[in-house]
C-alpha cells in the first residue's frame, strides 16, 4: 500500500521549505510545512528522475498553498473524490446512468491513471480513436460527456485552467456521427409488404409483438414511446396519434417520463395502422395502456428481442442487421419518400435539429425536382386580380 504521507497536500497559506537529495536512480525531493491544526512538522516526498521534475513537484506544492487544489491527483482519484457532483442537472433515471456507465467502463480504464493536470486534447482524441473502432456514436457520446463534466469540475477546483475535453464531442467521429442526406435510410425496411411479413412472424410468438412492430414502424416511434402509448393518445377525429411519453427500464425499475424531445408530438394515422389501432382501443378507457405484453407487462425493446429471438427471426427473413430501432427509421424513411415537407417531418419525429431529419431524405435530387414542379405550378397560375399598387409602382 502506498504511503499516505506521499499523498498529503499542504494547506492553503502555509510556508514551505524544500530540500533535494540525489539518488542513484534520480532525486528525492521533499517539501515540509507546519500543520496549522497540530503545529507539527509534516511533509511530502517525491522520487523523480530529473531536476525539471523536482521543480515541477515544488511548483505543484506551492500552487496548493495558493488554491488548495491537488494538481498531482489522477483522474480516477479525482472522480472518486467528487462523487456524483459532476452529475448535477442530469436526469438520474436515464442520462446520469448512461454517463456513469461510460465513465466507469471506458473513460477511467483508458485515462484514469493519468494525472488530471496532464490530460491533453491530443490524448483524448487518441482515446476516442480507439473507441471508434469498437463502439457506436451514442456510446462514444456517453463516454465523452461524463469526461467533459468531470474535467469541468477540475477547472472549478483550480486543478486545471481549461477543459481539454470541452470540444471533443464536436469532432467528426467518422461514419458513425456525420449525418448526410440519406444516411439513415440504410436501416429501413424496403416496403409495407416486408413490414407485414415481419409483423406476422413476430405474431407467431404473440400478437402483442406483431402490434409492437406495426406501431413502431408506422408511427416512426421509439420502442419506449410505443410502450408509453395510452388509448386516449389515439385521436380518431383528427386521425392523429399523439406521442406523449416514454416507458422504459431505468435506474430502480421501469420509468415513465416525457419524450426525448420533452414535448408532445402528433403523428398522422396511416391507413395500414388503422385496423391495429381499432383492435387495441376497442372497449378500453382513455387512461388504459394501448399495448401490453402476453402477461400484461410493458414491452421493452429487450423484451421484444428476447421473446421473438429477433436476430434469428430477421436473419431468416433476409433482414440481417435490422434492429428494433430500425422500425422507427423505416417509418421516417417512408414519410420522407412520400414527400412530407422537411419541417413537418421534423415535427413528427421530434428532432431538435433539422440536420438529423435530413438523414431520411433520398440521396438523389428528387426532392428538388418536386420543389421545382410545385414552384412551376404556382408560377403558371393566371392571377385572378390585378394589384394596382404593384402595376403602377410606388408614387414619388
Amino acid at each position: 500500500m502506498a504511503d499516505p504521507r506521499n499523498r498529503r497536500m499542504p494547506p492553503v497559506g502555509v510556508k514551505l521549505t524544500t530540500d533535494v537529495e540525489r539518488r542513484t536512480d534520480g532525486f528525492r525531493a521533499r517539501v515540509r510545512w507546519t500543520d496549522p491544526s497540530t503545529h507539527k512538522r509534516v511533509g511530502r516526498v517525491a522520487h523523480v528522475r530529473s531536476h525539471e521534475e523536482v521543480e515541477e513537484f515544488y511548483d505543484q506544492m506551492r500552487a496548493a498553498t495558493e488554491t488548495g487544489a491537488d494538481t498531482t491527483i489522477t483522474l480516477t482519484d479525482y472522480a472518486t473524490s467528487i462523487g456524483d457532483r459532476w452529475q448535477r442537472g442530469l436526469d438520474p433515471t436515464s442520462t446520469a446512468e448512461l454517463y456513469d456507465t461510460g465513465l466507469r467502463l471506458r473513460v477511467l480504464p483508458a485515462l484514469g491513471h493519468v494525472r488530471v493536470a496532464k490530460i491533453t486534447a491530443g490524448m483524448i482524441d487518441r482515446t476516442i480513436d480507439t473507441w471508434e473502432a469498437e463502439h457506436s456514436a451514442s456510446t462514444i457520446k456517453n463516454s465523452i460527456a461524463p469526461l467533459v463534466r468531470v474535467l469541468d469540475e477540475a477547472v472549478r477546483d483550480d486543478i486545471i485552467s481549461i477543459n481539454p475535453a470541452k470540444h471533443r464531442a464536436r469532432r467528426n467521429l467518422g461514419k458513425h456521427v456525420t449525418q448526410t442526406t440519406g444516411a439513415l435510410r440504410q436501416y429501413a425496411l424496403p416496403d409495407l409488404a416486408t413490414l407485414r411479413k415481419l409483423a406476422t412472424e413476430c405474431g407467431e410468438v404473440h400478437q402483442s409483438y406483431s402490434d409492437h412492430v406495426m406501431l413502431a414502424a408506422l408511427l416512426a416511434a421509439r420502442g419506449s414511446e410505443v410502450a408509453g402509448l395510452r388509448v386516449g393518445d389515439v385521436d380518431w377525429e383528427n386521425h392523429i396519434v399523439w406521442i406523449r411519453r416514454q416507458h422504459y427500464p431505468g435506474k430502480g425499475g421501469l420509468v415513465i417520463k416525457q419524450t426525448k424531445g420533452r414535448r408532445d408530438r402528433p403523428v398522422p394515422m396511416l391507413d395500414a395502422l388503422e385496423p391495429v389501432l381499432e383492435r387495441l382501443t376497442t372497449d378500453k378507457k382513455d387512461d388504459d395502456p394501448l399495448l401490453r405484453g402476453p402477461r400484461g407487462g410493458v414491452l421493452t425493446t429487450a423484451t421484444v428481442r428476447d421473446a421473438t429471438r429477433w436476430d434469428d427471426l430477421v436473419a431468416g427473413l433476409n433482414l440481417t442487421g435490422l434492429t428494433r430501432h430500425g422500425l422507427r427509421h423505416t417509418g421516417a424513411t417512408w414519410m420522407a419518400d412520400a414527400g412530407i415537407a422537411l419541417h413537418v417531418l421534423q415535427e413528427i419525429l421530434g428532432h431538435q435539429s433539422i440536420e438529423t431529419t435530413k438523414g431520411y431524405l433520398h440521396p438523389d435530387h428528387r426532392h428538388l425536382a418536386e420543389a421545382a414542379r410545385q414552384a412551376n405550378q404556382f408560377l403558371s397560375k393566371t392571377p385572378t386580380r390585378k394589384d394596382a399598387s404593384r402595376r403602377d409602382g410606388p408614387r414619388l
